[in-house]
């Protein structure tokens, strides 16, 4: 009888499962941004995969949009016998999440690149320390160009936004301290993160302004600037991988952007020279573990490079040309990287910060 009653309830287990739900509200960037929202959703499909639990999103269009697609979400999330987690993405939610977390103390959420102004215990927030894999990008940059002039295109100057580009204007220091060459930074931004022709248009003026090289973080907006590097590109060499590499590999002039948040190269092989990357995925994927697995703790975490958070990407499509035009960079990469990880060097993460940053008492191996 009790070998029966073991059985019967493992088959009511079995048949329903836990019932949990992951819900992502995005920014309004939306699914397709190729950037932090994509990112961020990667991460949660791939937790709910592995624990068969449910996961959803819900769009905004609109700022308004998100104290309503939140209240909705968290609605959600209490229906569900085993609970779950609202995930807010993007900083321009912080106002929004801070509210609605306050009226549903019992509903678990998730806030991604962005803390509350006060530790709520149904609150996490994931940071990262943007600067860390910009400065990367920017020594890199410094490196590539051929004319002496690199560009920077912001989305909204928020405070992720504005640590890449610390990061990066820290990198272009980094290498002007150590080679001693000269290289100008452009800036400008979009004021949002949802048009991609704003993006591409910021892109051709600062290509028309003598920049070869420009880092976009600007969500889907960067999505033009990449467009906007790939079409210059392609006119002077031709289309595909193999006509680029061919056309950069003979010293010749090229223009390029800088993916950001996640690994972009695919999107212009050749032609985005590398990416500065942050793990929004990781942050998606822990957060709906730890919801479910009851590890949920509120406060904020965060990722830099000694916790693997953020880093350049692999330079699948570009490492012969890198190699090519600055033979010795990649290994001065890594050896920044390295004393990045022991504390020598301090990547700034304020404008301040940025104005004081030298590496002058540093010697690069030979």
């Amino acid at each position: 009888m009790k070998k029966l009653l073991v059985v019967t309830l493992l088959a009511v287990l079995l048949t329903f499962g836990f019932s949990f739900k992951a819900i992502m509200v995005t920014d309004t960037g939306g699914l397709g941004d190729k950037s932090f929202n994509d990112g961020t959703w990667a991460g949660i499909e791939r937790a709910a995969k592995e624990l068969k639990v449910e996961a959803k999103v819900v769009m905004s269009l609109e700022q308004s949009d998100y104290i309503p697609n939140l209240t909705k979400a968290a609605e959600e999330v209490l229906k569900e016998k085993d609970g779950g987690i609202v995930f807010a993405v993007g900083f321009m939610m912080q106002d929004a999440l801070e509210k609605v977390a306050k009226q549903y103390p019992a509903v678990y959420f998730a806030a991604i690149d962005f803390e509350t102004s006060s530790v709520l215990p149904n609150v996490i927030g994931f940071l990262f320390k943007e600067q860390e894999a910009a400065f990367l990008v920017g020594y890199l940059a410094a490196a590539m160009t051929k004319t002496g002039k690199v560009g920077f295109v912001g989305g909204i100057a928020i405070p992720p936004v504005e640590r890449y580009r610390y990061g990066y204007e820290a990198g272009i220091k980094a290498y002007q301290d150590l080679k001693s060459k000269k290289v100008t930074v452009i800036k400008g931004y979009t004021n949002e993160f949802s048009d991609p022709k704003k993006g591409k248009d910021l892109a051709i003026s600062q290509f028309s302004q003598g920049v070869d090289i420009i880092f976009a973080a600007a969500g889907a907006c960067g999505n033009g600037v990449i467009e906007a590097a790939k079409e210059k590109s392609e006119k002077l060499a031709g289309k595909g991988l193999e006509n680029i590499k061919k056309y950069a590999l003979s010293g010749k002039t090229l223009y390029y952007a800088i993916g950001v948040d996640v690994d972009q190269d695919y999107m212009a092989p050749g032609v985005v020279l590398t990416s500065a990357m942050k793990g929004v995925d990781m942050a998606g994927y822990y957060g709906v573990k730890w919801a479910y697995t009851g590890q949920f703790k509120g406060g904020t975490v965060t990722l830099g490079m000694k916790e693997q958070g953020v880093r350049m990407s692999q330079l699948t499509y570009t490492k012969d040309i890198i190699s090519k035009v600055a033979p010795t960079v990649l290994k001065e990469i890594d050896y920044l990287q390295s004393l990045v990880l022991n504390g020598t060097i301090i990547i700034p993460d304020s404008e301040d910060a940025l104005k004081a940053f030298t590496v002058k008492g540093i010697r690069l191996p030979k």
